[in-house]
């Protein structure tokens, strides 16, 4: 009888160091180019392409690299360059927004958001839900708020460079979403991304997303950089939103504007 070859208990761990270091030798390879082919990669580091395709579809879904549809390169997000010295841009814009989102709270009542982008979604970093007695949801903090449906999502698309905009739209259309397919019809993206633009905010005042509520957003921006964006929300039959334009809009850009961040 021939003896069965057994896997020495010390080959399942080395192979998932080697798939970890690959990882990490892909992610470097991305962050050096500023944008780079799946093959590239493979030629550089000497992998297989399926590998390398393997791996980069892995960085993707976490939120690492993004690929742009219209050259098909991957390059590295805001949220791979956050492991940089320990540096997290959330919780940095969360220490320096605070004290600007209390004043807004005390003053205009309605809870207040700050929100920034990660992997096609704006979540929520800092709120003013708890404090808010007009409230009608307490647990916000890590809530992940859909692009396109959301006033926070439109301000930092209409806000952002174009070529990032195009890896963000490229991603969600590469998502489907089916709540997503009416708005990224290409003329009534285009109207929304134009008058959100034009504007200098954002609105949500069809029913969409949370039909109870409506909202309106102003993004953080220094030079060609969205830190993130300010929003607040309201009960829809409280007030038009006319009114809430006329009442907020002002105080929101003003504190987005003061909020002391650099490009």
């Amino acid at each position: 009888m021939s003896k069965q070859r057994t896997r020495s208990p010390q080959a399942r761990p080395a192979e998932g160091v080697r798939a970890f270091k690959r990882g990490l030798d892909v992610l470097r390879a991305v962050n050096r180019s500023g944008g780079i082919r799946a093959g590239d990669v493979a030629r550089q580091l000497d992998l297989p392409r399926p590998t390398v395709y393997r791996l980069l579809e892995t960085l993707e879904e976490l939120g690492y690299v993004a690929r742009s549809a219209s050259d098909d390169r991957f390059r590295v997000t805001r949220h791979a360059l956050s492991l940089g010295d320990g540096y997290d841009p959330g919780i940095f814009i969360c220490q320096v927004a605070a004290p600007y989102l209390a004043e807004l709270s005390r003053s205009l009542i309605w809870p207040v958001d700050l929100s920034t982008y990660e992997n096609g979604a704006m979540v929520i970093q800092e709120t003013t839900h708890a404090r808010s007695p007009l409230s009608i949801d307490r647990s916000m903090i890590g809530k992940r708020l859909p692009m396109l449906q959301t006033s926070a999502g439109r301000a930092y698309l209409a806000a952002c460079p174009p070529a990032e905009r195009d890896i963000i739209i490229n991603h969600l259309r590469r998502i489907e979403k089916a709540e997503d397919v009416s708005f990224l019809a290409p003329e009534r993206l285009q109207r929304m991304m134009t008058e959100t633009s034009q504007r200098g905010y954002a609105i949500r005042n069809e029913g969409e997303f949370n039909p109870k509520t409506s909202s309106i957003a102003v993004p953080i921006v220094r030079g060609d950089v969205v830190f993130g964006c300010i929003s607040i929300i309201w009960i829809r039959s409280a007030m038009t939103l006319e009114e809430a334009v006329a009442q907020y809009a002002g105080p929101l850009r003003d504190a987005a504007a003061a909020i002391p961040v650099q490009a």
